[in-house]
């Protein structure tokens, strides 16, 4: 019944058209990053992560606001709390990996990643390295997605203001200094340690895993707190 539900909300968001505005936003900030030139794989798909994590939390924001507040409700109803609220996040993150396999072959199809020079990683390497940063930002993008959502913020205003301040934020308090970095995803923490060289060793990557399994993890809960109180 969840698949089912995300199903239809994936037919919902393509047919209706909504699934456009993000897509291209998407495709235009790939162009920008990777139409300079050649770069390392590394620090590519590195800033590639970064600067479409606003894309992905904006392509979760619209595919749970893709449903009218009734129909969202009468699902609710139908198949329970729990199952429409995974549906909303599982359809978020299909949709949101079907666009990370794009931004992993974009610079690839493009010529955009360089042989690696002495002390940087190798392209297969640091493709994988990639599709790890990509998969982590789109894990915070679906938490702040998810909590800018109308079911949440109640109106289209409130939920842009969640949304731009939220990826302003990430940004911010992400900068290497910050007084607060723990209080954001790892996302540009991801960007800097793809950029580094050579890239450090498994145990930082692991330590970003686990910062970005709890953050998102507590962002989650606070959206089906809201959620659940206001069903």
């Amino acid at each position: 019944m969840t698949i089912a539900l995300a199903r239809m909300r994936l037919v919902a968001l393509v047919r209706g058209g909504r699934i456009l505005a993000p897509l291209i936003a998407g495709l235009v900030v790939l162009g920008i990053i990777h139409g300079g030139g050649q770069s390392p794989a590394a620090s590519a798909y590195g800033y590639s992560a970064a600067m479409l994590f606003p894309v992905f939390a904006w392509l979760t924001k619209v595919v749970l606001d893709a449903e009218p507040d009734v129909q969202r409700r009468l699902a609710r109803v139908a198949v329970g709390a729990a199952r429409e609220s995974a549906a909303g996040a599982l359809a978020a993150v299909a949709a949101g990996l079907a666009f990370t396999v794009v931004a992993i072959a974009v610079p690839l199809v493009m010529g955009a990643i360089g042989p690696p020079k002495p002390g940087e990683t190798s392209i297969v390497a640091g493709v994988g390295l990639g599709v790890l940063a990509h998969v982590l930002a789109l894990g915070a993008g679906v938490a702040l997605g998810s909590v800018a959502c109308r079911a949440v913020t109640r109106t289209v205003r409130n939920g842009v203001v969640v949304l731009v301040t939220g990826s302003v934020l990430v940004v911010v308090l992400g900068l290497r200094g910050s007084i607060a970095p723990w209080s954001v995803p790892p996302v540009m923490a991801v960007s800097r340690a793809l950029a580094e060289v050579p890239v450090p060793g498994a145990g930082a990557f692991l330590l970003i895993v686990g910062w970005a399994v709890v953050w998102c993890g507590a962002v989650l809960a606070g959206y089906v707190a809201v959620r659940r109180r206001r069903s």
